[in-house]
């Protein structure tokens, strides 16, 4: 393979190409407004509005909320637009008379609101969309509509989110709560029975008083007894023998 075959265009950019020459200047800017929406759009509904009146698609555009568009357009100037966007698998869905919902919000919401629609209004047939950039056909629309709306599904994580926070401030608690139960009836059988904290019958001191007793007598000053007392193994002073006392008195002269 040559380079020249490498950057010759594929037949599928030729045929793109001379569409889009084919264009008429004045149907040029509705082709490039169609692919400007078919980008910026969150996802779009492409339907089959025949038998709707006027007054029924203004009812569908009201219900479709002010970010959706509903567009009638020419299925020529659709496909141009779509291939300008980069979307494929869209030409077997431009048949018939086709109007487009270019979605730009929820998608689920939009699929709701022409679900419904459609369910009072038959003649409103879904013919399939576009989302992400890839085709979705009408039962996958459908589908779509089926499923929970985005503030749903937030509000649901919301809760979970919630109900985990407050699970996980319950297990926090849940020990301290445990140890002050603990504490509480190990105060109560103290009181009851001493013994359980190695007393010896007499009724159970807390631990408060026990505190205060022992920094009372740290911080109180010995009594005059204890002092005057002498200690235990202090040595002890004789007193002189009765006999030596009075042999020594006789020897004195007088």
């Amino acid at each position: 393979m040559t380079a020249d075959t490498v950057a010759s265009p594929t037949s599928t950019d030729q045929a793109r190409e001379h569409k889009r020459a084919t264009v008429r200047p004045d149907k040029a800017e509705a082709v490039a407004q169609l692919a400007e929406a078919f980008r910026t759009a969150s996802a779009a509904v492409l339907t089959e509005y025949r038998g709707l009146s006027v007054k029924q698609i203004t009812e569908l555009r009201v219900a479709l909320g002010g970010e959706t568009s509903y567009s009638v357009v020419k299925n020529s100037l659709t496909s141009i637009a779509a291939k300008d966007a980069d979307l494929e698998g869209l030409d077997d869905l431009l048949t018939g008379p086709t109007a487009v919902a270019f979605v730009g919000g929820d998608p689920v919401e939009a699929a709701k609101a022409i679900r419904d629609f459609a369910k009072a209004n038959p003649v409103l047939v879904v013919k399939g969309g576009v989302m992400d950039g890839k085709a979705l056909s009408a039962d996958e629309v459908r589908k779509l509509a089926d499923l929970e709306s985005r503030e749903v599904l937030l509000g649901k994580l919301a809760g979970a989110m919630l109900a985990s926070l407050s699970q996980a401030v319950y297990l926090l608690n849940a020990p301290l709560a445990q140890a002050a139960r603990l504490a509480g009836a190990l105060q109560q059988k103290a009181t009851e029975d001493p013994s359980v904290i190695g007393g010896a019958g007499t009724p159970a001191e807390t631990v408060e008083d026990r505190v205060e007793a022992a920094v009372t007598a740290e911080a109180e000053p010995p009594s005059a007894e204890a002092v005057d007392e002498p200690a235990a193994d202090a040595p002890v002073a004789e007193a002189p023998d009765s006999e030596t006392s009075t042999s020594t008195d006789s020897q004195t002269p007088a």
